[in-house]
């Protein structure tokens, strides 16, 4: 039941809201006031000062005691503040009365607010920005580039000091960058093999704008991803693209063809030209062998007119029979000497016409013809003897 509930209220007027009676046997939570005094009753005690009432200075080291106190935790906070620890991958910048002062490297350190102001940071750690775009190619072409800058604090002084927000710069930088580089590359290198050539050039040029500015940072990678065209035009670019790609095509097959059917007409050139040479050669050389040998045979004849005029003879003779079927044969009068002549042989060997045959029937040939030398010689000389 409620404290003030209506029913039995004999009670009503000796009870408070806590259950406790009014009076002296008030069992209800303690007055604030009360328990403030009590703690600075103890307070007092321990830095040896008098309790409330007890003197008439009470209040006066009261007052001394709450603000040595109050000191006390001040001094706690400050000194929590100004002693700080940087990392093996950090440095901290101390400004003393906004002036630079120094760099502070790893290690506990401790400066000393509010005069000193600290900037801490990690100078070690890759820090990554990422941007997407569209671009106007050199051949007047858009394109959405997408690219991500890694770089990190090279010093950490001008990093804080010099710009006053150094990101936010090599943001702005990179956007310049970007479309400096893209502006001089044609569509085709931006969305082939340009990319890594296009990110070189990105990288360090956005570098030399990070050095004339001054912010401490240092661009250690730029990563351009594929590139391409906008979504309103991605199905018209494509079919650029495929156009591109089958004339490319085309000009490799013509190139291929070329590079086939030129060699090969150069070569069959080149042999005509070496079999006229050679064709050239012999019937020069033919013709120089004729001539010595019309000159030998002159002085020969001059020598033995006789003799030579019949060897000329008997030499054209065997040109000529070796090349028939037929078969002279000639001897001395009143002889019945029997000559055996393979003309089976003979005949064979000059019918089959082959490059095995011919050495055996010219050699037949010559036999005979040595033989019908022979019988003409010694019958010259049976003519002169009787004469």
């Amino acid at each position: 039941m409620a404290w003030n509930e209506p029913g039995d209220n004999s009670n009503k007027n000796d009870q408070d809201p806590w259950g406790g009676r009014r009076g002296g046997g008030r069992q209800g939570p303690p007055d604030l006031d009360e328990a403030f005094r009590k703690l600075q009753d103890s307070l007092n005690g321990i830095f040896g000062k008098p309790k409330r009432g007890s003197g008439t200075g009470g209040g006066r080291g009261g007052s001394l005691g709450l603000f040595g106190i109050g000191l006390a935790i001040l001094a706690v906070l400050w000194l929590y503040n100004a002693v700080y620890v940087v990392d093996e991958q950090e440095q901290a910048v101390i400004l003393r009365f906004g002036k630079y002062y120094e760099t502070v490297g790893p290690g506990l350190n401790i400066y000393f607010p509010p005069i000193d102001k600290k900037f801490q940071e990690n100078v070690t750690r890759e820090r990554a920005y990422s941007k997407q775009g569209q671009m106007l190619t050199e051949d007047e072409n858009i394109v959405e580039v997408p690219l991500t800058v890694q770089y990190k604090v090279s010093n950490l002084q001008d990093f804080v000091l010099n710009v006053e927000q150094p990101e936010v710069s090599l943001q702005q930088a990179t956007e310049s960058a970007l479309r400096h580089v893209a502006g001089s590359t044609t569509m085709d290198q931006i969305l082939t093999e340009g990319r890594e050539q296009m990110a070189t050039e990105v990288r360090e040029r956005l570098q030399r704008f990070m050095d004339t500015y001054k912010t401490g940072i240092a661009v250690t990678q730029v990563n351009i991803q594929s590139a391409a065209a906008p979504r309103e035009v991605q199905e018209a670019f494509d079919d650029v693209i495929r156009a591109r790609e089958d004339e490319q095509r085309e000009k490799n097959q013509a190139e291929a063809y070329a590079n086939g059917v030129v060699p090969e007409a150069r070569g069959q050139a080149q042999r005509v030209i070496e079999e006229a040479n050679g064709y050239r050669d012999a019937v020069v050389s033919r013709a120089q062998g004729e001539a010595d040998r019309f000159t030998k045979l002159a002085a020969e004849y001059h020598k033995a007119p006789e003799v030579t005029r019949q060897r000329l003879y008997l030499d054209t003779m065997q040109d000529v029979l070796s090349q028939t079927s037929k078969v002279l044969v000639t001897g001395q009068q009143g002889q019945n000497n029997l000559i055996y002549l393979p003309l089976d042989k003979m005949m064979d060997g000059r019918g089959s016409a082959t490059p095995s045959s011919t050495p055996s029937t010219t050699s037949t040939a010559q036999d005979i013809g040595s033989r019908v030398a022979n019988d003409l010689q010694q019958r010259d000389m049976r003519t002169r003897e009787s004469r």
